[in-house]
């Protein structure tokens, strides 16, 4: 019986629509594709490079339940602490994303709590995206860089994590999406509900001032987090 190692490593992601002319490796949107070697490390991708890769079958895929705020309270706070964040800023967005599935998966292969897409877990330093102190470690830091980004704007950053920083910048303000303006309206809600109930002492966290919604703002040019 094959023994699988606990350590995931994540090739680099990229939208392609084909591999050399061949449809067995065109890269599907909401795919996602795992390989397990000799040493019995798994790799997942959405760009399988040979036939060694078989695809997961995301509706199957069930490893372990969902966790719980009680769960992933010390996580949740040391990582907010590192990057200066609300603990329940955090908590809202593993909610909206994930609903606290660590193994969640969506059709456009975002991974995990925070729902990493591969590539960016891959410049976030990520290797086990579904491990859930490296997920939150990863989506923690990216929503600071956001953050910052965006000059402190949350809702901005939020619709950013979403949609993406760099179509967020196009229109300077939030993107007519009727999904993007969906999600950040429920973070806002989830963070003003765990506002309510601290999971932390926020005495050492920057505060947020009270978001407006939208807000237009001048941007800084891209940077990598």
């Amino acid at each position: 019986m094959l023994v699988i190692s606990a350590m995931l490593t994540l090739g680099t992601l990229l939208p392609i629509q084909g591999f050399f002319g061949n449809p067995l490796f065109a890269a599907t949107k909401g795919e996602v594709y795992r390989r397990v070697d000799r040493n019995g490390v798994v790799a997942f991708t959405n760009v399988p490079t040979n036939e060694t890769f078989t695809k997961v079958d995301l509706g199957a895929l069930r490893l372990r339940s969902r966790l719980t705020m009680k769960d992933l309270e010390g996580t949740i706070a040391h990582h907010s602490r590192q990057q200066q964040l609300d603990p329940a800023l955090i908590s809202a967005i593993i909610k909206a994303e994930s609903d606290f599935d660590p193994d969640a998966i969506s059709r456009a292969g975002a991974i995990g709590l925070m729902q990493l897409m591969p590539q960016t877990a891959v410049r976030l330093e990520v290797r086990d995206p579904f491990n859930p102190e490296e997920n939150i470690a990863g989506g923690a830091r990216y929503l600071r860089y956001l953050l910052d980004r965006f000059h402190g704007n949350l809702p901005l950053a939020l619709a950013a994590y979403n949609a993406g920083a760099t179509r967020v910048e196009q229109y300077n303000t939030l993107p007519p999406i009727h999904e993007t303006r969906r999600y950040v309206k429920k973070v806002l809600r989830f963070y003003r509900q765990y506002d309510e109930r601290r999971i932390s002492h926020p005495s050492s966290i920057r505060p947020f001032s009270a978001p407006t919604w939208p807000r237009t703002v001048t941007v800084s040019s891209f940077q990598n987090p």
